[in-house]
């Protein structure tokens, strides 16, 4: 039996961190840039950082009603740096964790209040310390897994339709490797109470090679043929093999990296007409749309209308592959 997939494209909100404050703006820019679906960045609006939950609940209010008023869809909230600065639900202490835990279910809270169910990003980095140690790596490990059980369940409770963690290229920001992936998606879904938990493929973290990686590993046409059924969201970013610029798609920067978009539609097609051979098939029913987001991060020296005119030029390439309006594929 056949099935659709719709695949849309979207923008990451990091281009917004430290220049606009406003949530007019906020959905205005995202409309007139190009694109009609906007993933939330948690830098905006961090729920530990942002003023107090009075204002954090008026903003996402806000956020709900500029969005509709542009024709605009909040896909998601996404973490943005500030997570990625602590180590976090791979702590050996359970403090930390506990603290991060309390991030990640506020979040929740903020994304329902902005008309979306699904959040998703990177909460942790398991410290050297740990990682000198193959036993005490290993644990660490299982910590994220079982921590990340225990938020599909109270995230679940709350209305949240699915959780994502992102993939990335170090051993300390698990998972890190197809193999990984595999098995964190396995660990987490298997008989999982709570709501489904996805992985974020991002096309620019195959840069593995600096701790060892070789082979499929730093292939992001790879990730997406084996594991893009089960994503959501797919973050976009023009870069070289061996880093994660969050460069623009513009012609300058096109030329100096590496990613193609046919190669990624394709691989998703595949990725979908293959799934049932995958052992993730046994825990996960496959994902019926995925969100390319452009996750372009601009330099704090860029200047507004230089990162204005980048973000455009990038809309218009990405819709010579996506249209505007979506695509559907039929697998």
């Amino acid at each position: 039996m056949s099935r659709d997939v719709r695949i849309e494209l979207g923008i990451n909100g990091a281009f917004i961190t430290r220049r606009w404050e406003r949530p007019g703006n906020w959905m205005r820019l995202t409309r007139e840039l190009g694109f009609r679906n906007h993933e939330f960045c948690a830098d905006v609006l961090d729920p530990f950082f942002a003023g107090d939950r009075e204002f954090q609940l008026e903003t996402c209010a806000q956020v709900k009603s500029e969005a509709e008023r542009y024709g605009v869809k909040v896909v998601d909230i996404y973490t943005g740096v500030a997570t990625h600065r602590f180590h976090g639900l791979s702590h050996s202490h359970p403090a930390p964790r506990q603290r991060m835990k309390q991030w990640i279910l506020d979040c929740c809270d903020l994304a329902l209040a902005m008309g979306t169910d699904r959040i998703g990003g990177h909460w942790d980095a398991i410290s050297v310390e740990v990682m000198e140690d193959e036993r005490a790596y290993q644990s660490a490990v299982g910590r994220v897994q079982s921590i990340f059980r225990e938020l599909a369940r109270a995230a679940s409770s709350k209305g949240i339709a699915a959780l994502y963690n992102e993939q990335m290229y170090i051993p300390s920001e698990v998972p890190w490797t197809l193999q990984q992936s595999e098995e964190f998606l396995l660990a987490v879904n298997r008989d999982s109470e709570g709501c489904p938990v996805y992985l974020t493929i991002d096309v620019g973290h195959q840069a593995g090679m600096h701790y060892g990686l070789q082979g499929d590993d730093l292939d992001y046409v790879e990730w997406c043929r084996r594991l893009g059924a089960v994503a959501e969201i797919v973050h976009l970013q023009q870069t070289t093999p061996d880093a994660s610029h969050h460069w623009a798609f513009t012609e300058e920067y096109n030329e100096r990296g590496h990613i193609q978009i046919p190669p990624i539609l394709e691989a998703l097609e595949e990725a979908h007409a293959t799934f049932e051979q995958s052992p993730l098939s046994e825990v996960l029913r496959p994902v019926d749309h995925t969100y390319l987001i452009a996750e372009i991060i601009p330099g704090s020296t860029k200047t507004e209308e230089k990162l204005l005119d980048e973000l455009k030029r990038s809309a218009q390439y990405l819709h010579r592959f996506v249209p505007e309006e979506g695509m559907t594929l039929t697998v």
